[in-house]
């Protein structure tokens, strides 16, 4: 099964490049000189490894590649939570509250569109980095959603071949560039931005897939 890594910043040319797991690969340059946004290669677990080792265009999938030199893979299983969660918060930027509405609506989505939507907030290196893939069996209809301010965009995802070919590429690159970029999070706080994209996210997979579909980032 093929799995998309989906490097996403907005077009412009934010400071994003390396993957917030593991930025020690930076493939795509994402001081994110990505032409619009979207850079995805569709190789198995082989991308995977890629999308947790460093080559997020990061805004998740998924910088500047700078200040990227020097930072090494990471994973670290004994940050995961003891019991199955579809969001993890290891740099505590969202409340109780705030942690269970994004669950309930990840619950909600997967239950309505069998899509699987997956968080994990974190600030390199403290991250679970690789661990999360077989933590949360990550497939082809998964979106894993890294929020990370480190390279400057939070926003990074990783996106499933199958909902890859439901929702344009250019949909992720909007959503980074309106919730993601450092103005929005430096004045509205982390959390404000992932509780939007989450609900973006999951407006985008229940709208039917067309030419049209999430053609708004809501």
């Amino acid at each position: 099964m093929g799995f998309h890594m989906q490097l996403t910043s907005s077009s412009l040319k934010l400071p994003l490049s390396t993957n917030p797991i593991n930025p020690s690969l930076s493939p795509h340059p994402q001081s994110l000189q990505l032409p619009s946004l979207a850079s995805s290669s569709s190789l198995g677990s082989k991308s995977w490894n890629f999308f947790l080792s460093g080559t997020l265009s990061l805004a998740l999938s998924l910088s500047g590649v700078g200040s990227a030199e020097g930072k090494v893979g990471v994973n670290k299983p004994e940050l995961l939570p003891k019991e199955f969660t579809t969001v993890i918060d290891v740099a505590g930027f969202l409340s109780d509250g705030q942690e269970k509405r994004i669950s309930q609506e990840i619950a909600a989505l997967e239950r309505d569109t069998g899509y699987k939507l997956r968080v994990l907030a974190q600030n390199y290196p403290d991250t679970p980095g690789l661990a999360i893939k077989d933590f949360w069996k990550v497939d082809d209809n998964t979106v894993v959603f890294v929020a990370d301010p480190t390279f400057g965009n939070i926003l990074n995802f990783n996106v499933g071949a199958s909902i890859d070919f439901d929702v344009p590429r250019s949909f992720w690159s909007r959503l980074a560039g309106k919730y993601g970029n450092m103005f929005y999070w430096k004045e509205k706080g982390e959390d404000a931005a992932i509780e939007s994209a989450v609900m973006a996210i999951s407006t985008c997979l229940r709208e039917p897939a067309g030419a049209n579909s999430c053609s708004e980032v809501k």
